[in-house]
């Protein structure tokens, strides 16, 4: 059997764009859909929907949109394999071209990824960061995802050249540096090392439960401005064995000195994230 959702009541009797641009990015899934969706999970995936002919948005954004939209909410675990383009062809009556280019942008997007013998399954939870000041755990919490954190290591100590520099403030100043792990829906996302004067750093037991910049602004400190540089390595063999990857596995990064509103660096980090389950979103413009 094929799995649709025609069968359960207003199942997509509404679809809308992610981020509100346009109609076709997100269906509205009942419990009652969610539960027959998962029923079978031996079977293909295949959601029924409506294509607008008329339209302005092309055929593939009106079919790949929507099954963006289950992912990206849950709806849709990881391993859920999807119908291959030749059934979703004929069913929606589109080319098998127009299919395919659907199946593909959710691959470009990393949302799925195509095994040989085996079809189109949805990967792993991704995280889609997007670029502004805010913590990692706030932006994870907001997008549903349960989160943990692990402090591998909290130590206080003088100031050396290299840390008075990273802080603007005298050698031999009280600092303390710290490194986590935070995690997603139980899957370790990043590693984060945090170097910040002590007098503005939270305790162990406090970075245990929360984000650095809650605790930070609890204290009317108030992260206003932050220089970040983002790049890429590939994982040391302790990285990879922290965050759940082979060795020599690329990895982004980020490097970020934060300052308040009275322009103080409140924290310098160096973070890891998992290339596979991590992505930065920027949005440009034209000068």
């Amino acid at each position: 059997m094929t799995l649709t959702a025609t069968t359960v009541a207003a199942t997509m009797t509404t679809v809308r764009d992610i981020d509100g641009r346009h109609p076709y990015a997100q269906g509205i899934i009942t419990s009652d859909a969610q539960a027959y969706l998962m029923s079978d999970s031996a079977s293909p995936f295949a959601l029924d929907i409506t294509i607008d002919r008329d339209s302005k948005t092309p055929l593939h954004t009106q079919i790949s949109e929507p099954l963006a939209s289950l992912i990206l909410d849950g709806t849709l675990p990881a391993g859920t394999r999807l119908e291959d383009e030749l059934s979703m062809a004929k069913r929606l009556e589109v080319s098998r071209p127009t299919a395919r280019q659907a199946l593909q942008h959710l691959v470009d997007r990393g949302l799925v990824k195509r095994r040989r013998g085996v079809g189109t399954i949805v990967s792993p939870m991704h995280v889609h960061r997007p670029m502004q000041l805010t913590s990692l755990l706030a932006d994870l919490s907001a997008a549903g995802h349960t989160t943990s954190t692990t402090v591998l290591d909290y130590t206080e100590h003088e100031a050396d050249a290299d840390d008075a520099e990273h802080l603007e403030v005298e050698e031999g100043t009280a600092v303390v540096s710290c490194t986590r792990i935070r995690c997603a829906d139980g899957e370790p996302i990043a590693v984060l090392s945090n170097l910040m004067p002590a007098s503005m750093a939270p305790t162990r037991e406090e970075l245990e439960a929360g984000g650095l910049y809650d605790l930070l602004r609890a204290k009317d400190i108030v992260p206003t401005t932050a220089k970040q540089i983002i790049g890429a390595r590939n994982a040391t063999t302790r990285e990879a064995e922290l965050l759940h990857e082979r060795r020599r596995t690329a990895l982004l990064t980020a490097t970020r000195i934060t300052y308040d509103q009275a322009g103080r660096v409140i924290e310098y980090g160096q973070h890891i994230y998992r290339a596979s389950r991590y992505t930065f979103e920027t949005s440009l413009f034209s000068s």
